[in-house]
């Protein structure tokens, strides 16, 4: 890991970084089950899963969005923090054996409403598909970004001024020539 300094300006829409795949393992269900507490039958118990239509134990959603976000985790920015997560979905089920890779794509730009001559907000869409490149999380990872001193606030309609960002959701993974490697972190 390395430090890499990036202020708000410095962050371009449609920067892509991809990520190499993680396997889930039991191990990692049942570690997670034990930190949360959560031990609901549909990650614990593989006699009743077998009764269940998707009939094996299946990962915590929070699991998978721990993971997902876990393996875009790179270089250190001082410059950024994570402000938090919206829109998350867990669109489908991640098995014990699931192989999960994840895209991260900065998607918006935008003025912090109260403080927007030293700080602006960017979101990046994190999308993490499985083996078979089917989507089984998306959300968008907020991030908290200092401005270089000097960078002015650029103008922004009234009528949009704080609103939250709107972003698509993006499907499946694609290699892309336009992966960097410095992290939003």
């Amino acid at each position: 890991m390395r430090t890499v300094e990036e202020y708000f300006d410095d962050y371009e829409i449609g920067r892509v970084r991809t990520t190499t795949g993680r396997t889930v393992t039991e191990a990692d269900i049942v570690l997670h089950a034990g930190q949360t507490g959560d031990l609901f039958p549909h990650h614990m118990d593989a006699a009743w899963c077998a009764t269940q239509p998707f009939q094996r134990r299946m990962a915590h959603g929070t699991l998978v969005m721990s993971l997902a976000v876990g393996m875009t985790a790179g270089d250190i920015n001082p410059r950024a923090m994570s402000y938090g997560y919206e829109r998350v979905r867990f669109v489908q089920p991640v098995f014990i054996g699931d192989t999960l890779r994840v895209r991260a794509e900065i998607t918006t730009k935008r003025e912090h409403p109260r403080r927007p001559l030293t700080h602006g907000f960017v979101d990046e869409t994190v999308t993490a598909v499985n083996q078979e490149e089917r989507t089984v999380l998306s959300l968008v990872h907020v991030y908290l970004v200092e401005r270089q001193p000097g960078e002015t606030a650029a103008e922004e309609p009234e009528e949009n001024a704080g609103a939250p960002s709107r972003t698509s959701e993006t499907s499946g993974i694609s290699e892309s020539s336009e992966t960097s490697e410095t992290s939003e972190r």
